[in-house]
């Protein structure tokens, strides 16, 4: 079976340099191109020195010379969306990291994903005890009426509350039918509470040092229940990401979540 041949867009960040290492490692796949907005080389080195890919700020030209099977993303949601217009114009298929993808972004996605047959995961988190955590709150959700979350990152993530929280806090009503009681108040009304979600209060924490964690807690007379997922590195979310890669290959059109490529 010939190996998925993938580019990295963003490769030269956080992110990107952890996924370059995950694919330039499985033996299903072979890392063929990367794209940075500002890239330092024509070049990027492989991860043991051994050779090296083609390095470019020019998406179309990348993709005409590396001939990729998918594109992994990992960058902003302004410099995604034209890549996703490129990719799929090209029939590449899509793995995208990005947070802050709007609904209508969504929503073209699928639509140029479908119209040009190729495959399409968005996911707000790949790590996969991230995933089994949501799906174990959305079982809770149904026997608990009030709920919060905290949610931890490091200081210098663009957004808040994080898309995992928000994700969370809509599967969690869904899952139960409706929006979640907020308990009463007998203090003044304070902004320090958190943004309020399907009813469920979120709050942010931005810290140096902190590489990611969220906490699910849910209330109810005389108990409480707490799920909660530490990501101690970026290294956790490669699983997810060469889960997503594989899987890509044999879709049309959008998958959000990596919850229904589990069976969740």
């Amino acid at each position: 079976m010939k190996p998925i041949r993938v580019v990295v867009h963003g490769a030269q960040g956080k992110m990107g340099r952890e996924v370059v290492r995950a694919i330039w490692r499985e033996p299903e796949m072979e890392l063929v191109g990367a794209v940075e907005l500002n890239p330092d080389s024509d070049c990027l080195l492989l991860p043991d020195g051994s050779g090296s890919i083609p390095l470019s700020s020019d998406l179309e030209n990348i993709i005409e010379r590396c001939q990729p099977d998918v594109l992994i993303d990992f960058t902003t949601a302004l410099v995604t969306m034209p890549a996703v217009r490129t990719t799929t114009s090209q029939r590449v298929n899509l793995v995208i990291g990005t947070t802050g993808l709007s609904a209508d972004d969504l929503d073209e996605i699928d639509r140029l994903a479908t119209a040009n047959k190729v495959g399409a995961v968005v996911a707000p988190n790949f790590a996969l005890g991230a995933i089994l955590m949501i799906h174990l709150a959305k079982i809770c959700a149904k026997y608990f009426d009030y709920a919060e979350i905290m949610e931890l990152h490091h200081h210098l993530k663009a957004d808040a509350p994080s898309g995992t929280a928000i994700a969370t806090a809509k599967a969690m009503a869904a899952a139960r039918g409706k929006p979640f009681h907020q308990p009463p108040q007998p203090q003044k009304a304070s902004n320090s509470r958190g943004q309020q979600v399907e009813g469920i209060t979120v709050h942010s924490v931005r810290l140096p040092g902190i590489a990611a964690r969220q906490e699910v807690l849910l209330g109810g007379p005389g108990q409480t229940l707490s799920l909660k997922h530490d990501a101690i590195s970026r290294e956790c979310y490669m699983p997810g990401v060469i889960l997503a890669t594989r899987e890509v290959m044999k879709l049309k059109g959008l998958v959000y979540g990596l919850d229904s490529l589990l069976g969740l």
